[in-house]
């Protein structure tokens, strides 16, 4: 049941309503759909400490509350946020959708989807792996604590060391997660438990001296002039803390882990614990917010993979790369080209950087005349650290803070610069930084008049069809690459990822693969390392369906603009459309889809 996702940011609502002085109004009788809504949010934002500082909103204020504490992550705790929300979702009905127009009936919809799909997810007392190599308290919470807790004060140093000694409550709430899991027939394959191992392990290696929450602190306190034996003093705080509180508590999971070795086997879907088919269904419906079935993504899966293959062997032919048996074999050849792999040394490593600044820079650049609303915010473009190499993808990018207080990051995995080479670069950047990622994000944070929560609803078949779209915008409407064929055939490839992930997601899911059968697939139809597609099929195997959104939202887009185009001929304003797009945020496709219908009827009678 533990899909009640940490997406409830009502915290920024706090801030203005004690302001307005209305406190006792609002909480007793919220006025308007739009006050339920935050009411609703900002009661989850009030027990999750770590979600109120990823807004940075209240943080170092007078109203902290929150920021040396972590949230409980017990099943009591879980159950009584659940019963909230059926609460909650209840009491929405009260507020619509009759007597709605625009934003608040937009407002509305969003809203009752986001609340049914949590209520029907968690209908499941234990629908996947608490704990693994990618995800989970030992994974969220480091980079939690090293990269979102903000330093600006002493007290906000030691509300860190606070955290610290939170971490080691967290770990033991976390683990006996695990063991009721493990008692009711849920234990993760065998291989995830290797790599989640490796990742354990690796993060205590090394003792409490070198662990990245100590070795992190000393630079934050510099910057905020504390003398130096204040400094040593809260180095030696946090010290204490990773040594007496979170390596046992990491120790005490590798244990545990290592007990349930025994017990596991190598199947790779989620069908092997109890109700597995039925929480893979649920699953699709909330990660693609449509009704279609595991078949119907696999056979759509299987045809954009055709596709994308005949467009990327006719790139490969004009630049006269060697024919081969697979397109894998051929793709393999391109990274033996000159300049195509960057050294895998600090110098390396930072002309990586270097070149996707400057192509972040180019974007931006022509963007004006593609998009409306521009983000004011900048893009960081940072590695990841150390301790996450071995799980994280090839890049990610994680939204600013909506204060304004913290940039967007792109992060780029650098373990190994062989796994990104020059070509895939371009197309890695146009998903995750502009026009993807942060332009998605950005314009929703942008959104007047609207619950909080519109800004930063987590709707990833919108969120990563948008990401792959703007792929494609980037080739075919910006020109970025023009005079780069084979950054062309890296947005191919990127495709045919996403693709790919259709038939391999529900083939180990539904269809019942093996995690060598879809590793040996992805290889196959990609051309990636080996070691980065162990590394996503693995990803697919602790989170079901999440892997189909991206395509099914893609493809959504794209039919939306096809029809648009289609039936306003010369008043298809590309701009316009995309307003449409980003304009409201996040949201389920079909609801989507009517709004894009009615823009369209709207600019027909224009």
């Amino acid at each position: 049941m533990r899909v009640i996702r940490n997406v409830f940011f009502g915290a920024l609502g706090l801030i203005a309503i004690i302001a307005a002085g209305a406190w006792v109004w609002f909480w007793a009788s919220p006025v308007g759909v739009n006050n339920y809504i935050n009411k609703i949010m900002l009661e989850q934002a009030m027990e999750t400490p770590e979600l109120l500082s990823q807004l940075g909103f209240i943080d170092n204020t007078p109203l902290d509350f929150h920021s040396g504490k972590l949230a409980d992550y017990t099943k009591a705790q879980e159950d009584r946020q659940l019963a909230k929300l059926k609460k909650a979702r209840a009491g929405l009905d009260r507020y619509g959708p009759e007597g709605l127009k625009d934003q608040e009936l937009l407002s509305w919809k969003i809203t009752a989807w986001f609340l049914d799909d949590i209520i029907r997810q968690s209908e499941f007392d234990h629908s996947g792996y608490v704990v693994n190599q990618i995800s989970g308290a030992t994974v969220n919470l480091p980079q939690f604590l090293t990269d979102i807790h903000q330093i600006k004060t002493e007290k906000s140093v030691k509300r860190y060391v606070s955290r610290l000694e939170e971490f080691g409550r967290v770990l033991g709430e976390v683990k006996a997660r695990v063991e009721d899991d493990r008692r009711a027939g849920v234990a993760p394959p065998d291989f995830i438990i290797e790599k989640t191992l490796v990742g354990l392990r690796s993060f205590i290696e090394g003792g409490a001296e070198k662990n990245s929450l100590v070795t992190t602190l000393p630079e934050k306190l510099k910057k905020i002039g504390l003398s130096e034996e204040k400094q040593a003093s809260y180095v030696a705080a946090a010290q204490a803390a990773v040594a007496e509180k979170i390596i046992p508590g990491y120790e005490a999971m590798i244990a545990l882990f290592e007990d349930m070795k025994d017990e596991t086997n190598h199947d790779a879907g989620i069908w092997r614990i109890p109700e597995g088919d039925k929480i893979y269904e649920t699953a699709l419906q909330s990660w693609t917010t449509t009704t279609l079935t595991a078949g119907e993504l696999h056979q759509t899966g299987l045809a954009e993979v055709a596709r994308i293959e005949g467009e990327m062997n006719a790139i490969l032919d004009a630049q006269g790369v060697a024919a081969g048996a697979t397109i894998a074999e051929r793709v393999k050849l391109v990274n033996d080209l000159p300049g195509q792999i960057y050294p895998n040394t600090p110098e390396g490593k930072k002309a990586m950087i270097d070149y996707l600044v400057s192509l972040n820079d180019e974007v931006m650049a022509k963007a004006k005349d593609y998009f409306i609303t521009l983000p004011p915010q900048k893009v960081e473009i940072v590695p990841y650290p150390a301790y996450q190499e071995n799980s994280a993808p090839g890049g990610s990018y994680q939204p600013p803070a909506l204060d304004g207080s913290r940039p967007g990051r792109f992060y780029i995995n650098q373990k190994d610069t062989a796994d990104n080479p020059r070509w895939t670069l371009p197309t890695l950047l146009y998903h995750e930084a502009a026009p993807g990622h942060h332009f998605q994000l950005s314009s929703a944070q942008l959104i007047k008049g609207v619950p909080i929560i519109r800004k930063v609803l987590p709707f990833s078949a919108y969120a990563e069809g948008w990401a792959l779209y703007a792929e494609r915008v980037a080739a075919e409407d910006m020109g970025l690459y023009k005079d780069d064929p084979f950054g062309d055939l890296g947005r191919l490839q990127a495709e045919m990822f996403r693709a790919v992930r259709l038939v391999v997601d529900t083939g180990m899911h539904e269809k019942r693969w093996s995690r060598e059968q879809a590793i040996a697939y992805m290889m196959e139809k990609t051309g990636m390392s080996a070691a980065e597609v162990e590394r996503e099929i693995e990803r697919y195997v602790v989170w079901p369906g999440q892997a189909t959104a991206y395509k099914t939202g893609q493809l959504a887009i794209l039919k939306l603009r096809a029809e648009a185009e289609q039936r306003l001929g010369e008043k298809f304003d590309l701009r316009e459309f995309h307003e449409v797009i980003l304009g409201n945020g996040g949201m389920p496709l079909g609801i989507l889809e009517g709004n894009v219908r009615a823009w369209i009827e709207k600019e027909k009678g224009a």
